[in-house]
């Protein structure tokens, strides 16, 4: 089988595709067909060493996947092979790769392998946030930052089945109408210039309720101050580079809320909750209720130019790597 592996971190050239055995499956394991692995920022920071927890060599990028049982190891009861299932696993720019039986989960039928791919953390992340963490609630105003990106679309589709009237801020028209395919009711651009003003004006002359921010770029503290009164802030990520600061004064004055939303924790401390969360998103893909967009898709041996281009921001959804079903 086919397997990009890195030796060094340092950049792209440490990576190589190379030739492995097909791994065989332990007691409680499950052998995957990898037909396609989600890659966002983070993945791709990680690859290229840039991120604050480096991973052991040799490196394996990716770690969300959807693919096809292709064997079971022992004890391993309720799948079958050619089940399709998205699963996390160490390492998902592969034809094959292992990961515990526990964790695969069924797709819905109508839900490809590149919709499955870029699914569980985003949607996990959105609903978590929105509801759990900002408790949103219906007629509520959203505005949701980076709203052409994984996690940022996610957001628009989760927020519009929970009955927000969504918001979507992106820097280009391109974005802008990728988010409004995805559910928002309104866009807005990300320059910094009248920003507050063009907000205030979509918000009919107030602020939004919650704003998911995966950015907390330039506009963290614009869009802080452009709270409603009791407003949510979530802080979600940090694409938009250095880390910000905030005058601790200001949640006080707006009654406001700054609020970390952070999926892997989750799923570590709550997760028979996580799991109960990720059924409810299946039930609604199940219902076509939430129909996630699919990312540009790159071939495994294409694995170099994925990363560059998860790491630049161009990305509508989350990037995909593999050949699909």
């Amino acid at each position: 089988m086919r397997k990009v592996v890195g030796e060094s971190l340092e950049s792209l050239s440490g990576y190589s595709l190379v030739e492995a055995p097909v791994p065989e499956p332990g007691p409680g394991q499950v052998r995957l067909r990898i037909t396609d692995c989600g890659l966002g920022y983070v993945d791709a920071l990680v690859a290229l060493g840039r991120y604050q927890v480096k991973p052991p060599l040799p490196h394996t990028p990716g770690q969300e996947v959807a693919g096809l049982v292709d064997a079971l190891g022992e004890g391993v009861a309720g799948l079958a092979p050619g089940d399709r299932v998205m699963a996390t696993v160490a390492g998902g720019f592969a034809d094959f790769a292992l990961t515990p039986a526990v964790a695969c989960v069924r797709l819905p039928a109508n839900m490809t392998s590149g919709q499955a791919a870029g699914f569980r953390i985003n949607h996990l992340t959105a609903l978590h946030g929105l509801e759990h963490r900002a408790a949103l609630r219906p007629g509520e105003t959203l505005l949701v930052l980076g709203a052409a990106g994984g996690v940022g679309t996610a957001a628009v589709q989760v927020g519009r089945i929970l009955g927000a009237r969504v918001l979507a801020c992106a820097s280009t028209p391109e974005k802008r109408a990728f988010a409004a395919a995805c559910g928002a009711d309104e866009t807005l651009d990300a320059e910094g210039e009248g920003w507050r003003d063009r907000l205030k004006a979509l918000c009919g002359g107030k602020g939004p309720d919650v704003i998911f921010d995966p950015v907390c770029g330039p506009l963290f503290e614009p869009a802080f101050r452009s709270l409603a009164w009791g407003g949510r802030h979530l802080v979600v990520g940090f694409a938009g580079g250095p880390i910000p600061a905030l005058p601790a004064n200001l949640p006080l004055m707006k009654g406001a809320s700054l609020t970390g939303v952070d999926v892997r924790q989750f799923l570590l401390f709550e997760g028979p909750r996580a799991a109960q969360t990720l059924d409810r998103l299946l039930a609604w893909v199940a219902e076509g209720r939430l129909s996630p967009p699919e990312g540009r898709r790159f071939a495994l041996e294409d694995y170099g130019a994925a990363l560059e281009f998860a790491l630049s921001g161009q990305g509508l959804g989350k990037t995909l790597v593999g050949a699909g079903e």
